[in-house]
C-alpha cells in the first residue's frame, strides 16, 4: 500500500480513539473540567504529564534541530530535561498541597492581591498562545505532507480536531487522551529510530548507535564530522555558540519549564501528594525514552541525507525529495546548472533549502524504511502536537472562566455558567492559536523558546520566593514580574522583528533573544526582593500559610512511639 493510504489509516485510527476516549470522559462538572475530578492512578498520570510534555517540538523540531545545529542543539535537550526536573522536586509537591489548580490562583492568593492575580492571567495567556501556535504549526506541517494539503489547511483540520476533545472532555478527556497520545507516539519515534540504527551502525539500540560506527568501521560521528566540515558547516560535535549564550539559553528552558502552567495543573489530577511525587518520577522515565534517542536521531537525519542529496544527479533525486518538495519545506535549485545537487554552507553555492522542522517526519523516508514506518511517525507527530495543544488550551480556558470571571470579575457565577465560559474560551482560544500557526513568527522550536523565555522571567522567581519567602509581600511580587516581563518581551521584539539582522557582537553580553529570559528572571528577582524589603510584610495568615507548606503537618510525630 502507498503512504498515503497507510496514512489515512493509522492517523485514522488513532483520531477515532481520541475522539472515543473525549466521549467516553467527558466532564460533568468543574472539578472533572479542570483536574479530571483529582482521581487518576500515578502511572496514567506519569504518561499523560510525558505526552503533555513532549509538545510538537520535542518530537518535530527538537531532533530537526541538532541534525542543523549539532552540539549546539544540545541546549534544547539539557534545557527541557533539566527544567522538567525542577519542576517536579521543587514546585509541584508545593502547589498540590497549597490546593490551586493553577499559577494565577496561587498568585492571587498567596500575593493576596486581584492586581497580582490579573497580571499572572496575562502572563499565563501570553506564554501558553506563544507555545499553542508552535504546536499548530506542527500540525499543519504534518497534514501538509501526510495529506497533501497544503500548511494552511492542515492548520485549521488540526483545530478542528483538538477543540472537539478538549472542549467536550476538558481535563478529565484530555488525561485519558494524553495516556493513548503518549503510546502512539513513543512506539512512532522508537520503531524508524530501531530501523535506522540497525541499517547505519548494526545496532538496534539508537543510543548505542549513536556513538557505533558505520559500514567501513569509521565511528558514526567522526565521519559525520568529515562530511560537514567538507561542505563548510561546523564539525558536528563542536560548537560555534558562546558558553555564556549556551548557559543563558538552558536556563532559560529550564526555569521557563518549570513555571509552565499546563504541565503543573497534571500534578492535580492525582489523588495525594504522594501520588504526585510518584507521578512525577514516572513520567521522567518516560520522556528520558524519547530525549535520548533524539541525538541519535538528529545524527541519522543528517548523515542520510547528505549521502542521498549531496553530488547526486538533479533529474534522479530520491522520492522523499519529491514527496516534501509539494510542501514547498524543501526546495532544489540547480545554480550552476551542472546537473548535480551541491550542500553547501556557503549560501552562493548551495542549491538546497531545507526546513528543519521536516528532519524527524523525512527520515524514515530518506531511509527507505516501509510505508506504515513513515505513516506511524506521521501519527506520533500529530499526537506530540494535539496532546500538548490540547493541555495549553485547557491552561487558557481555566485562566480565563475561573482566574479572571470567577476570582475577580464575577465572584457569584453559577457552576454551569463558569463551565460554559471554559468551554467558550477555549473555542476563542483555538481560532487565535490558529491564525498564529498560520502565520508563525518563527520555526517551532524557536517560537516555543520565546514562550519559554518569558514565563522564566514572569512566573518562576514569583513561584519560588511565594514558597520559599515568607517576606514575599504582593508590592514586591507585581513589580518584579512586570519588570522581568517588560524587559524579556523588549530585548525579543527588539532583536527579532525591529532589528533582525542584529550579530551576536550587538547582543548584550553576547546573550541571544533565546537566551534572554534568564536576564529577565535574575532581574525579577532583584527587584522583587527590595522591593518587598522596603514595604510592609505579607498579612500574618499569609505568613502562616507559607509556613505550613513548607513543613508538611505532623513532620514531628514519627519518632514517638
Amino acid at each position: 500500500m502507498d503512504i498515503l493510504t497507510w496514512t489515512y489509516i493509522i492517523v485514522g485510527a488513532t483520531f477515532a480513539l481520541y475522539i472515543g476516549i473525549a466521549i467516553w470522559a467527558r466532564a460533568g462538572s468543574t472539578k472533572e473540567f479542570y483536574v479530571a475530578g483529582g482521581g487518576v492512578s500515578p502511572l496514567a498520570n506519569g504518561m499523560a504529564t510525558a505526552a503533555d510534555w513532549m509538545s510538537a517540538a520535542s518530537f518535530i523540531s527538537m531532533a530537526g534541530l541538532i541534525s542543523f545545529m549539532g552540539y549546539d542543539g544540545s541546549v534544547y535537550l539539557m534545557g527541557w530535561t533539566g527544567g522538567y526536573v525542577l519542576l517536579a522536586l521543587l514546585l509541584a509537591p508545593y502547589l498540590r498541597k497549597f490546593g490551586k489548580f493553577t499559577v494565577p490562583d496561587f498568585v492571587g492568593d498567596r500575593y493576596y492581591s486581584q492586581t497580582a492575580r490579573l497580571v499572572a492571567v496575562v502572563a499565563a495567556l501570553f506564554v501558553s498562545f506563544t507555545y499553542v501556535a508552535g504546536q499548530m504549526r506542527g500540525v499543519g506541517i504534518v497534514f501538509s505532507r501526510f495529506l497533501e494539503v497544503d500548511i494552511d489547511t492542515g492548520v485549521v483540520i488540526g483545530m478542528i480536531i483538538v477543540l472537539f476533545y478538549s472542549v467536550l472532555g476538558g481535563m478529565k478527556g484530555i488525561t485519558y487522551t494524553q495516556v493513548a497520545q503518549y503510546c502512539v507516539l513513543i512506539f512512532a519515534y522508537m520503531v524508524p529510530a530501531i530501523f535506522i540504527s540497525l541499517q547505519l551502525t548494526g545496532n538496534p539500540i539508537p543510543q548505542l548507535g549513536f556513538g557505533g560506527t558505520v559500514a567501513d568501521g569509521t565511528p558514526l560521528l567522526d565521519k559525520l564530522d568529515g562530511l560537514l566540515t567538507e561542505l563548510g558547516f561546523t564539525a558536528y560535535t563542536s560548537g560555534s555558540k558562546g558558553m555564556m549564550d549556551v548557559l543563558f539559553i538552558t536556563a532559560a528552558l529550564m526555569v521557563g519549564t518549570a513555571g509552565l502552567p499546563h504541565v503543573i495543573v497534571r500534578f492535580f489530577t492525582v489523588p495525594r501528594v504522594k501520588d504526585a511525587r510518584k507521578s512525577a518520577g514516572y513520567a521522567l522515565i518516560f520522556i528520558a525514552i524519547l530525549y535520548t534517542t533524539a541525538p541519535a536521531i538528529g545524527a541519522f537525519g543528517i548523515y542520510n541525507m547528505i549521502n542521498t542529496l549531496n553530488e547526486k544527479p538533479v533529474a534522479e533525486m530520491p522520492q522523499w525529495v519529491e514527496n516534501w518538495g509539494k510542501t514547498k519545506l524543501i526546495t532544489i535549485e540547480d545554480k550552476n546548472g551542472d546537473g548535480l545537487v551541491q550542500y553547501r554552507k556557503d549560501a552562493a553555492v548551495n542549491e538546497v533549502t531545507i526546513d528543519k522542522d521536516i528532519m524527524v517526519l523525512a527520515n524514515p523516508e530518506i531511509a527507505q524504511l516501509p510505508n506504515w514506518v513513515i505513516a506511524l511517525v506521521a501519527a506520533g507527530g500529530l499526537a506530540a502536537a494535539l496532546s500538548t495543544a490540547a493541555g495549553l488550551l485547557l491552561v487558557i480556558s481555566t485562566a480565563i472562566s475561573r482566574d479572571l470571571l470567577k476570582n475577580a470579575l464575577m465572584p457569584k457565577i453559577s457552576e454551569k455558567k463558569e463551565l460554559m465560559s471554559a468551554r467558550i474560551a477555549a473555542g476563542v482560544a483555538v481560532v487565535i492559536a490558529g491564525y498564529f500557526g498560520i502565520n508563525p513568527p518563527g520555526f517551532v522550536a524557536q517560537v516555543v523558546a520565546f514562550a519559554f523565555g518569558l514565563a522564566a522571567a514572569s512566573f518562576f522567581p514569583i513561584i519560588i520566593m511565594g514558597i520559599f519567602s515568607k517576606r514575599m509581600n504582593k508590592e514586591g511580587a507585581i513589580t518584579g514580574m512586570i519588570v522581568g516581563l517588560a524587559f524579556t518581551m523588549t530585548y525579543i521584539i527588539y532583536y527579532k522583528f525591529v532589528n533582525p539582522t542584529a550579530t551576536k557582537e550587538d547582543w548584550w553580553f553576547g546573550i541571544s533573544p533565546e537566551g534572554i529570559g534568564t536576564l529577565g528572571m535574575l532581574l525579577n528577582f532583584a527587584v522583587s526582593f527590595l522591593v518587598s524589603r522596603f514595604t510592609p510584610p505579607p498579612p500574618q495568615d499569609v505568613q502562616d500559610l507559607v509556613e505550613d507548606i513548607r513543613i508538611p503537618r505532623g513532620a514531628g510525630e514519627a519518632t514517638h512511639h
